[in-house]
């Protein structure tokens, strides 16, 4: 039997994968089914639409799409289902990503897409929310979610004095 995906993690091309890839670590250090694509809003169109319109029945619960310039990646993805999208702007030589995290943010009411920060911030932040959606339905992603989060914090007290070395 096939393994059931989680999530779909999309993005316009190849060169976006470095970004990218820290949403799939993220997904995979929970246990999190997921699948790489790369499809292009301006140069696939009818597979990006399919793509999210199949999305749903193949048993997808959260798309994360990555983009850079014009960004519409996130927004096509999320005209065309109605499972979450998440957008993470991909940084771009021009505008640094302003120019992806813009066009990502401005969606018309009544299309959301949930924007990620710009980069690899953006892109471990999109796996960890895609974690904290299914965790709604899933307990055994919401107590490592607790866990993951204890363990930052404990990072965290564990060098409460920055003189100390670490």
């Amino acid at each position: 039997m096939a393994e059931t995906v989680d999530v779909g993690i999309i993005m316009g091309s190849r060169s976006d994968w470095p970004i990218m890839q820290h949403a799939a670590e993220t997904l995979e250090r929970f246990g999190v089914a997921h699948e790489p694509r790369v499809l292009s809003a301006h140069r696939t169109p009818d597979q990006c639409a399919q793509y999210a319109r199949d999305a749903e029945s193949r048993g997808l619960s959260v798309l994360i799409a990555g983009a850079g310039g014009a960004a519409a990646l996130p927004g096509v993805l999320a005209a065309h289902t109605t499972i979450p999208v998440l957008g993470v702007p991909i940084e771009t030589k021009s505008l640094g990503g302003m120019d992806s995290l813009l066009s990502i943010v401005q969606m018309p009411a009544g299309i959301p897409v949930g924007a990620l920060a710009i980069g690899k911030a953006g892109a471990t932040n999109a796996g960890l929310l895609a974690v904290a959606i299914l965790a709604g339905q899933r307990p055994d992603l919401r107590q490592a979610l607790h866990a993951y989060r204890q363990e930052r914090a404990d990072a965290v007290l564990s060098a409460v004095d920055p003189r100390e070395a670490s």
